[in-house]
């Protein structure tokens, strides 16, 4: 029998009311500095595909009323909790000392699988920087963990809302092994 294709209809769906009632990962998103107003949407597609705690904007990010982020999210900033930070460095702390651990999506020197993850690294707070310039060093000065996805090819780098969306359901995945 061929695989068909499931209709729009069929497609089992949380509600508003019933995603209030279905506990939120405990992972939280900061994404600081993002250029792109489409990876915005993108990255919150996959942090309510995700079913995370929240995301954090700061930076000159654009914000999820922006006519490009509302069009890629297709409507995901009404599931998602999120706000924006005006002092994301303020934040970070009063998170690490809240027993967040906090991580960095980053080539580093010491990169940390997330297989390696224990349950007592959650919460967490996944940093995203700037297409460009990536994680800001002041930002992984404060990290505990830098996570990178490993890159077979020539450029070593992917779109930094498709290495979110993997990181984030890597990280999902892990938790919710535990």
């Amino acid at each position: 029998m061929p695989i068909r294709k499931l209709q729009h209809l069929e497609i089992q769906r949380l509600s508003q009311e019933e995603l209030q009632d279905h506990r939120r990962h405990p992972i939280s998103l900061l994404l600081h500095d993002i250029r792109s107003a489409h990876n915005v949407g993108s990255a919150l597609r996959s942090a309510d595909g995700a079913r995370i705690q929240e995301i954090l904007i700061s930076g000159f990010t654009p914000m999820p009323d922006h006519k490009a982020v509302y069009k890629t999210s297709l409507g995901a900033e009404e599931f998602v909790p999120w706000k924006r930070i005006s002092s994301p460095m303020e934040h970070l702390i009063n998170l690490k000392k809240e027993g967040y651990t906090i991580a960095a999506l980053e080539l580093t020197d010491s990169p940390t699988s997330i297989e390696q993850l224990t349950p007592h690294q959650f919460p967490l707070c996944l940093i995203a920087g700037n297409e460009v310039d990536g994680v800001e060093d002041e930002f992984l000065g404060l990290c505990d963990v830098a996570f990178e996805i490993p890159q077979y090819g020539a450029k070593q780098s992917l779109n930094v809302s498709v290495a979110i969306g993997i990181v984030l359901f890597d990280l999902v995945r892990q938790f919710r092994s535990f």
